[in-house]
């Protein structure tokens, strides 16, 4: 919901740790409070879905002919000269609504088209791409990256001029780069990794129709008005919004090698989220979304009147609730949870670049064939499926950012590390991309989550994991084990100079007592340990899986992704206290709350 990173790997800091959505959200909510409002704008669903044909002709005829022009005017002219060429254009309709108080806030319809252009000096087994040695891999990343916007008009000779400028760009970026990692290679100590700098891939010619686009704003005005009407039922909640976000995405990637794709995907959101303020201070909030493939999946208005009443009366309930004290003991997560955990604790160190990145931890490296859960546990990434059980996937894709189909990777199974998740960048002894290069526009390819599914060979009813975790809070000498039920999204630091650690941010959090006393709610905790040691201390899984829905904010921007785990027992698990405010609630109600 993942999550979050700003490395980019770490969501607002500068480092170069790595977080899903959360990263990016957690400091956020530190600073303003405001958590669950950014993460409405960023969570949505999708679908592949078809539409016009027109002007998609100009595009990809723009990228042919360019690419074309500028491989064989390269290889008479220049020295050296590309051995490949990547052409990607992102072609985005968006459309986002949202209100507040029973009044719209934004009502805006964009549309823009953006350039990312691939240049390759060298060949296959070494190339400009491999970073200069002594500096970190993300530097390389941040040289060749950049967002350009390119012509929305059906208008070729623009689109072509787009191109050349870039493809010069590009290349006097990657002939410099190139002849400094030459020149490393003469005076640093040998690489630990000997591996190529591209794989050989099968090219692809797919060319669908673009992502349908439809939005009827006066309805969708009416009824978010309506909706977010409902929060100023409850006088305690400080802010709240509705928002609707449909984007209707088209990619167009086209390569020296033969590739040619056009493919779409349309995504629909309609996010809810209120937050308020407890009297010491503690900034606090909600959120809840739907997901859909299109609009007929989008529910009624009826089920969104009743996710506004739940997250209102949580956040009310939340709001009354004792702060928490740090603990360390037995704790169940949740589906969500458990996903999120996964994503950060296990997920972004199997992505394939950190595994050469000689400033990066490397923790699994070296690994592979080696047990580093239970037995029962098995995980795969998957992004070839578009849902689970009838819920959309938001991390599903049909094709990577490099054109390479995507393709279902089992990273662990049962308890063994067997595969990590790869782009075009070989590692070790896989000389193949399975399908996870992924970027946002403007960003550098890199290897990435899609859709983490987490599965258990063993499985009990909740009841039971629930029974478990109390019979092992009397054998530790505890007052209460912990229950996460929802989860807001967490963040990882990977690179090598600093702690291996990571951190998932809880909303819903209940302290379970062996006394028998009934639950009780807590707020302002944070999960936090080391990859190693809490992998090793899951105990348990129950038998129904949940999803979380997020976005993930690494090297290469921001990627839609999902995890989906079933609940997990943990022997031993460490919470620490979360930042919070030190503003007081207003003194004076809202305005709309009569005495």
């Amino acid at each position: 919901m993942k999550i979050e990173r700003r490395n980019p790997k770490r969501h607002v800091k500068p480092s170069n740790s790595t977080l899903s959505f959360t990263g990016f959200l957690a400091s956020f909510l530190t600073q303003s409070g405001n958590f669950g409002l950014v993460l409405a704008l960023l969570v949505f669903s999708f679908s592949v879905a078809p539409a016009a044909h027109g002007e998609d002709d100009i595009v990809l005829t723009a990228m042919e002919q360019e690419i074309s022009r500028s491989m064989k005017g390269f290889g008479e002219q220049a020295d050296p000269s590309p051995y490949f060429i990547g052409y990607q254009i992102t072609d985005s309709r968006n459309g986002s609504i949202r209100a507040s108080h029973g009044a719209l806030q934004r009502s805006t319809e964009t549309h823009g088209r953006f350039l990312n252009v691939t240049v390759r000096v060298g060949d296959y087994e070494l190339d400009n791409t491999r970073g200069v040695r002594g500096e970190p891999g993300v530097m390389s990343l941040f040289r060749r990256g950049g967002i350009i916007p390119v012509s929305i008009d059906g208008d070729l000779d623009s689109l072509r001029a787009s191109l050349w400028q870039e493809t010069n760009r590009q290349y006097r970026i990657a002939v410099e780069d190139l002849e400094k990692i030459r020149a490393s290679l003469e005076i640093k100590v040998e690489e630990e990794s000997t591996v190529g700098d591209f794989t050989r891939e099968e090219s692809q010619v797919t060319l669908d129709p673009r992502a349908p686009y439809s939005l009827d704003k006066e309805l969708w005005e009416g009824r978010l008005k309506a909706f977010s009407r409902m929060f100023l039922d409850y006088p305690e909640i400080l802010t709240s919004q509705v928002d609707l976000v449909i984007v209707a995405t088209t990619k167009y990637i086209v390569n020296s090698e033969g590739t040619r794709l056009r493919f779409g995907e349309t995504r629909l959101r309609l996010a809810l989220s209120a937050s308020t303020r407890a009297d010491d201070g503690m900034n606090l909030y909600r959120y809840g979304a739907f997901h859909a493939a299109e609009w007929s999946q989008m529910p009624t208005a009826e089920e969104v009147r009743k996710e506004v009443r739940r997250l209102a009366r949580e956040l009310t309930e939340l709001r009354a609730s004792p702060a928490s004290e740090a603990y360390s003991g037995p704790a169940i997560l949740s589906g969500r949870a458990a996903g999120v955990f996964f994503h950060e604790v296990l997920g972004h160190r199997v992505e394939g670049h950190r595994q050469r990145d000689e400033f990066e931890g490397q923790t699994f490296a070296r690994k592979l064939g080696e047990k580093i859960l239970p037995d029962f546990i098995s995980i795969l990434d998957d992004p070839t499926r578009p849902d689970l059980g009838g819920q959309p996937l938001m991390g599903h894709f049909r094709y990577d950012d490099q054109g390479v189909p995507s393709q279902s990777v089992t990273i662990v199974e049962d308890g063994v590390l067997r595969n990590f998740l790869l782009s075009r960048r070989p590692i070790g002894s896989f000389t193949s991309s399975n399908g996870h290069g992924r970027r946002q526009p403007g960003g550098v390819v890199t290897a990435r989550q899609g859709n983490l599914i987490v599965e258990a060979g063993e499985r009990v009813p909740y009841a039971e994991l629930r029974r478990k975790l109390l019979e092992m809070v009397r054998r530790q000498e505890k007052d209460y084990g912990l229950v996460f039920e929802d989860i807001a999204g967490g963040f990882t630091e990977t690179m090598r100079f600093g702690p291996q650690t990571f951190q998932v941010l809880p909303l819903m959090v209940y302290r379970v007592f062996a006394d028998g006393r009934p639950d009780e709610l807590v707020r302002g905790l944070g999960i936090v340990g080391t990859p190693l040691t809490v992998l090793g201390k899951i105990v348990g899984a129950s038998d129904q899986s949940k999803i979380f829905n997020g976005v993930c904010v690494a090297e290469s921007g921001a990627v839609p992704v999902s995890a989906t785990s079933p609940a997990l027992l943990i022997s031993e698990i460490e919470v620490q206290k979360q930042p919070k405010g030190f503003d007081r609630p207003p003194l004076l109600p809202p305005p709309a709350i009569e005495y």
